[in-house]
This record gives structure tokens, sequence and C-alpha cells, in this order.
């Protein structure tokens, strides 16, 4: 048996004798991209444009009814129809993003916000109000289409997660911030009150319009248009590596039909498949894998909406009142601590998503939310068939609508946004992503609209009990037929996808076949695999 090696002294040596104690550490992580977070921020400032609008009109409501004498039928079509207004911007989002490119859509969003904002802060009566409410609504529509696409397509796959979720994390603050406008302009003269609640939403929209034009085009429009050297010059700039720029370039180009050895500055692409050809792959001929993205990444935005948690956030006042909370100032402030719960539990999934996956984290989110939607049914319960005060029942029901908005902003809350704008190919992102949102709004809009004569019909604690019922349902079809997406590259996510509840058997498959085809070298001879 051959002895350790020797040097001309004598002494033995060993490979790991010259190495020092740096040397033998864990390989550090890459740096986060500064630049990509940049913009990821900028474009998700979109956001907080809808989650103002939701949680000032919780408040702003109660004085408008007052105000404008208008009926409890009147005040929730005012409250929810900015949901199906939104329809008509995320519906055209879409198209104008790909013809006018991501980054002047997310300014367009802006100004139709602004004009809506000075409407209904200076309206005259409840006509002129919906009148700014649609306008509003527009706006929202376009902000929630372009915020996540934009944001996905600029983000390296290693912090894609995690920057796409920006978006949530600036709705949920919007919110917060509606329901502390609510409180401290609640102390003006009621006819003053609710129009600079609403009002004063202009001012971040100002700062958007602006705040945007330092941002960069997304490349993937850029090569969609054949400015190859532009998006190359984006891609320098977002990536962690030069060479994660150039092989992001090149899925790009393979996913947007240019060969792969074309390096012109500027080429010709072929964009007839962009208006007619989008609609039919989608609606008329899907494939397979088309198909199921399209369950997958609409659905999600349907199972979010019809859990009900528009309807607990636009009315939460009315839900602590019912509970017991009568006083206004502490129906304000019990407000103020769902928002602050809210936001704060964004931020840890936001941390989370990229480490755990998706699919652990919406499981988990609505688990937790099924339960929440149980204990409030029984609380309010409890509280309907009672004559006297049960302290026990308020503290139940305040405690799960917290745990409830907690178990939402962990998973389904920022992961319907992730989701739905990585899942489709890049020839029809733009579009699937609206018809998304275009769901999420619809699905919205209904229940918000209805939320107040359905728990007259039904009970509040019916309605609660209904809500527990479809996230329940939600929860087994997630479980069964929604792919994890993490780690992978936008081009390469489609390959998850055509096999519905089969999509795990599919998946073993696949990687079975590539490791086969990495044992292989290169001239053709197999080598056997070892297992860590």
């Amino acid at each position: 048996m051959a002895g350790p090696d020797v040097d001309t002294s004598g002494s033995p040596t060993h490979p790991c004798a010259t190495k020092t104690l740096p040397d033998f550490d864990p390989p550090k992580k890459p740096k986060k991209n500064k630049y990509a977070i940049a913009c990821a921020v900028l474009a998700s400032l979109t956001s907080i444009l809808l989650g103002y609008d939701i949680g000032v009109m919780s408040g702003a409501s109660l004085f408008i009814k007052d105000q404008l004498k208008i009926t409890d039928v009147q005040l929730e079509i005012l409250v929810g129809t900015i949901n199906i207004y939104s329809l008509v911007g995320s519906a055209v989002a879409g198209p104008t993003s790909d013809w006018i490119g991501r980054r002047y859509t997310v300014v367009v969003s802006g100004v139709i916000f602004f004009v809506g904002a000075i409407l209904t802060g200076f309206a005259p009566n409840y006509a002129f109000l919906m009148v700014g409410r649609f306008v509003a609504g527009i706006g929202v529509g376009y902000a929630l289409m372009i915020a996540p696409v934009y944001t996905a397509e600029i983000s390296p796959a290693s912090m894609r997660g995690f920057l796409t979720s920006f978006p949530e994390i600036y709705s949920n603050t919007g919110i917060l911030l509606g329901y502390v406008s609510n409180f401290a302009f609640s102390k003006l003269p009621p006819h003053l009150g609710w129009r600079f609640m609403l009002g004063v939403a202009a001012i971040p929209s100002v700062v958007l319009a602006v705040g945007v034009l330092a941002m960069p085009e997304s490349p993937r429009w850029l090569v969609m248009q054949g400015r190859l050297a532009d998006a190359k010059r984006v891609l320098d700039k977002i990536s962690d590596s030069g060479e994660e720029a150039q092989l992001r370039l090149m899925d790009i180009k393979e996913a947007a039909g240019i060969p792969e050895d074309c390096n012109d500055d500027i080429v010709e692409v072929h964009k007839k498949r962009h208006a007619k050809g989008v609609f039919r792959e989608l609606f008329r001929r899907p494939t397979p894998a088309i198909r199921h993205i399209m369950f997958c990444g609409v659905g999600i935005h349907f199972f979010q909406q019809a859990s009900g948690i528009d309807a607990v956030v636009l009315y939460t006042p009315r839900i602590f009142e019912k509970a017991g909370i009568t006083s206004s100032n502490e129906k304000l402030l019990a407000t103020v601590g769902v928002g602050l719960v809210k936001t704060s539990f964004i931020f840890v999934a936001t941390f989370l998503l990229d480490k755990f996956g998706r699919r652990p984290l919406i499981l988990t989110s609505m688990g937790g939310m099924i339960l929440s939607l149980l204990a409030i049914s029984v609380g309010l319960l409890a509280i309907d068939h009672s004559t006297k005060k049960l302290n026990w029942a308020i503290g139940l029901c305040f405690f799960s609508l917290l745990s409830f908005v907690g178990s939402f902003s962990i998973g389904m809350g920022p992961i319907a946004w992730v989701y739905s704008s990585e899942v489709f190919p890049l020839r029809l992102r733009a579009v699937g992503a609206s018809m998304g949102v275009a769901t999420n709004r619809l699905v919205s809009g209904i229940i918000s609209t209805t939320f107040l004569s359905l728990y007259k019909a039904m009970t509040i604690s019916g309605a609660f009990f209904m809500f527990a019922g479809i996230a329940t349902v939600s929860f087994v079809i997630l479980y069964a037929c929604f792919p994890e997406t993490r780690g992978r590259t936008l081009e390469d996510v489609e390959v998850l996808f055509g096999h519905f509840i089969k999509w795990r058997s599919h998946a073993k498959e696949t990687k079975r076949k590539n490791v086969g085809n990495a044992g292989e070298n290169d001239d053709g001879q197999v080598q056997l695999a070892t297992k860590n």
C-alpha cells in the first residue's frame, strides 16, 4: 500500500496541507441583487393604491352613509363595485403591457388612479362618488395585473418568490395606511373627514408615476420586441452574475422563437401569435399543459377571494360591531390592529417563499384560515343566541379575526400573485395574468357587494360557516393539483404542468430521466450514478 506523499525534505504532504481555515468554510450565498430589489420595490408601489382603497373604505363608509343618507344596499354597491370596475382595467392591462411595455403600463395605472382619487375626494353626491370609484377601479385593475408580471420578469430565479411577493406587501401596507387614515381623519368634521380619507390617495399615485420612470423595461418584453441589445443590458444589471445573465437571455430568446446564435442588436420578431394566437392557445385549442396552467394560474385567484378575505377587510368595523364592540373609536382602533397583524405576517411570508416553497405556505395558510373561520363562526353564533354580553365570545371573534388575516397573509395573500405571474409561458404571460386578476376582482366584487345582504339573509355566523366550507374545498384542490415552482426559471416552469392530479408522478419521472441523461458521458457511455 502506498504511503503518504512526501516532499523533498521528507515531510509528509497532503492535499489539505497547504489550505487554511477559510478554505473549509461553506460556500457563501450570492448577495441579493440590489438593483433588482429596487426595481421590484418601485413597481410594487402600485399595490399600495388598491390596499389603501380597501382599508380606507372600511372606515370612510361609516361616515359616507350618514353624510349622504344612503342605504346598506347602496353602501355595499359603493364599496364593492370597485372590484367589478377593476375588471375593465385588468382586461385591457395585458394587451396594453404587450403594446407599450410593462414600465409605461405602471405609469398609466398611477395616472388613472390619481384622477379617480381626486373625483371621489370632491364628490358632491352619491352618483358623482360612483363615477370616481369607476375611474379608480380601472387604475386598480391595471396595477393588480402589471406589478406581479413586471416583478416576476426582472427577478432572478433565486429570489423570484421574495421579490414577487412585494406587491402583496405593499397592498397590506396600503390597507394599514387606510385604517390609520380612518382613525386620523375621523377627528375632522364628518363632511370633511371621509373626503380627506379618499382624496389623500392621490399623493402616492403621483410619486409612483414619477418614480417608475427610473425603472428599466422588462427584458422579456424587450426580447419580444426584438431589442436584444437593450435586453442584455438590463439582464446584466438584474442578474447575480454575467453567466446567469447570458443563460437567462438564451432561455428568453428560445421562448420568443429567436435562434440561439442570433446576436444582432435588433432583430425582427414575428408577432402574429400575439393577438388572436394568444387567445386561441389559451381558450380555443389549449394543450394539456396550458389547460393545467390556466386552471392553476386563474384558480388560485378564485380560491384566494372565495374564502371571504375582502369581506372581512372591507367590513371589519361592522363585524366588530356584531361581535359586541359598539364604540366607533374602539372599532377603528381594533381595525388598525387587524391591519398591523396582516402587514406583519406578509413580511414573514416574504422571507419564507424561496426557502420553503409555494405549496407548504399555501397549504399552511389555507389550513389556518379554515380553523379561524370556524372559530369566528362559533363566536358570532354564541353572541347571536345570547341575551347578555359574552366576553369570551367577543375575545374569540377578535383573536380569530386576527388569526384569519395572519394566516391569509402568510400564504394565500402573496402566493396567489407570485404563482400566477410565474406559471404562464412568456408568450401568454401578460394575457394569462390579466385573466387571473380579472377572476380575482370578479369574485372579490361579488362577495363584497353582497356581504351585507348575505349575512342578513343567513346570519353573519352562517356567512362565515359558508366561507369555511369554501376554504376547505379549496384546500383539497390546492393539495391535489398545484405543482411546486420554487427555484425554476420562468422558461422552465411549463414542464411541471399537463397532468393535473398526476403531476407528482410526472415530475418524478422527468427527474429520473434527467438523472439518467446526466449519467452519460460525451462518448455515449453510461456511468453509474452515486447517491450523496
